[in-house]
């Protein structure tokens, strides 16, 4: 494991902000990946001057999403939360979040992926929610997923738990391009398109485009969350679904 869960750079003259994750092959997101990239958005909000974030990651994998572990009943409250304390961070930031993926990009990796608002993905990226093959659900997704590319698409994705590649993604509008160093397109849709306006302006159009979505999806987290808690949490095959995929056995449900 490496010694930091995210590497953080600054780009064009300090006008880019580039947070890689940096826990390959799985880049899994966890409390301390949470945390890291929690700290360096919070860190650079007023930089007067910052034009936009480049989230991507090391490695084969975008993420293969949060940790299973902390998805336990005794940790799920504390994870859960600080997962969207940052998902409602990211939605409300204000520069332009751009978002390089390659590989497997699945579950909370997949929510920190679609809080930000451009994504741009290799041929191989790979995108899905598979909470619903544990028995749970994902609680940020479900908010965000429909917004992005439209109820039947997302209601396919977060109940089947099946994985859409990058050709099903660009047509559902999931991304913006396919190309086999999406972080350099990524790079050059900065320098091209963003690069040149006024940093205050840019923040004024990235509120006022966003600024309806954010309050309902303030609200409409919380709901999720409350009910993933408070109800979810407390089913047999929620703890069971869990449970197996921590021990490697198949899940025995209950239906309950």
């Amino acid at each position: 494991m490496t010694d930091t869960p995210l590497k953080v750079e600054q780009l064009r003259d300090g006008r880019l902000l580039k947070l890689v994750l940096n826990r390959p092959k799985a880049n899994i997101v966890d409390a301390e990946m949470i945390a890291a990239l929690q700290s360096a958005f919070d860190k650079y909000n007023t930089q007067a001057d910052l034009s936009a974030v480049l989230l991507c990651a090391e490695g084969p994998n975008f993420s293969f999403g949060a940790s299973v572990e902390e998805h336990q009943p005794d940790q799920c409250d504390q994870m859960l939360k600080s997962l969207h304390k940052l998902i409602i961070s990211m939605l409300e930031y204000p520069v332009p979040v751009l978002v390089a993926v390659q590989g497997f990009c699945l579950g909370g990796g997949l929510e920190v992926a679609i809080a930000g608002d451009l994504l741009f993905a290799a041929p191989d990226a790979k995108f899905g929610q598979p909470e619903i093959q544990l028995a749970v659900f994902a609680p940020a997704a479900s908010c965000l997923l429909p917004e992005r590319i439209g109820r039947a698409h997302a209601e396919d994705l977060l109940w089947s738990g099946r994985n859409a590649d990058a050709e099903e993604a660009l047509s559902m509008g999931l991304i913006q391009r396919i190309d086999e160093d999406p972080e350099q397109i990524a790079l050059d849709y900065f320098d091209k398109h963003l690069a040149s306006h006024s940093s205050c302006a840019l923040r004024h159009a990235v509120w006022a485009a966003k600024q309806d979505l954010v309050v309902r999806m303030k609200e409409k987290i919380a709901v999720v969350e409350k009910r993933y808690l408070e109800d979810l949490m407390s089913s047999h095959d929620a703890v069971e679904g869990l449970s197996a995929f921590i021990e490697k056995r198949p899940a025995k449900w209950t239906h309950q």
